[in-house]
């Protein structure tokens, strides 16, 4: 089993690079990961994404949420790789087309750079979408049945696994097999503020339904002393007795 500290990967929701240099310095060896997404990106690019690594984020989530067409999809996955991702992810309902051009443009620029390729990930249904708001964008069935839907068109189109909620994990699990990823967003320790996502969980309830990663952003960077908050995270993990 991998260390607990492993599973934490911390949100970095910022467009200022030394807020997010002074996170990376402060939880650098308490975390197993950072996820940068679209502010981050946007504000900053590619030389924040290095800034990053150059101040020790050693494994980097480019939540990039890649939807497109098939050759514009396999276009970004092929300029983002040079940046030596960890994960990457593109969105389940670009569909099953662009899903195979990202698998194959990670492919072939791992085959001619000599080095590995990213982790591929799909992202279901966002944690934010209920089952009201998902009928209100067309999507008639509930969260759960469109997560799992999703994640098996993804794993039969060259997925290393999804990006689902806690509280499909252990649909997805059951449904993809155990050494399909779920990086789980939505982790909130006990006692903490939802904000504005609608379907959340404790990282040990998280792990315990079968999570191979969780995404923990203001509960870490919100806290007065971000380290000993992840510290406190990796703690609960290691605690669990399947861990």
């Amino acid at each position: 089993m991998q260390p607990a500290v492993n599973r934490i990967i911390v949100a970095l929701d910022t467009a200022d690079l030394g807020q997010a240099i002074r996170w990376v310095e402060a939880l650098k060896g308490v975390v197993g990961g950072f996820k940068v997404g679209l502010e981050f990106l946007h504000a900053l690019g590619p030389e924040g994404v290095r800034s990053l690594q150059s101040a020790g984020a050693e494994r980097i989530f480019l939540d990039g949420k890649f939807s497109d067409i098939p050759n514009t999809v396999a276009g970004a996955v092929r300029a983002v790789c040079p940046l030596r991702p960890w994960l990457l992810n593109v969105h389940a309902l670009s569909g099953p087309a662009a899903m195979r051009a990202a698998r194959e443009a990670a492919e072939e620029w791992a085959s001619r750079s000599g080095l590995e390729r990213p982790r591929l990930l799909a992202v279901t249904v966002l944690t934010s979408l209920d089952e009201e708001s998902l009928r209100a964008v067309g999507i008639q069935e509930g969260p759960r049945d469109a997560v799992i839907r999703l994640a098996r068109l993804a794993q039969t189109n060259g997925m290393d696994g999804v990006v689902a909620s806690p509280l499909e994990i252990e649909a997805v699990r059951a449904t993809c097999g155990p050494d399909f990823l779920i990086v789980t967003p939505g982790v909130r320790p006990a006692g903490g503020a939802t904000h504005d996502q609608a379907r959340v969980a404790t990282p040990a309830a998280a792990v315990h339904a079968g999570a191979d990663y969780l995404v923990v952003g203001r509960a870490v960077t919100g806290a007065a002393d971000p380290r000993l908050a992840a510290e406190g995270i990796a703690a609960e993990l290691a605690s669990l007795p399947a861990l």
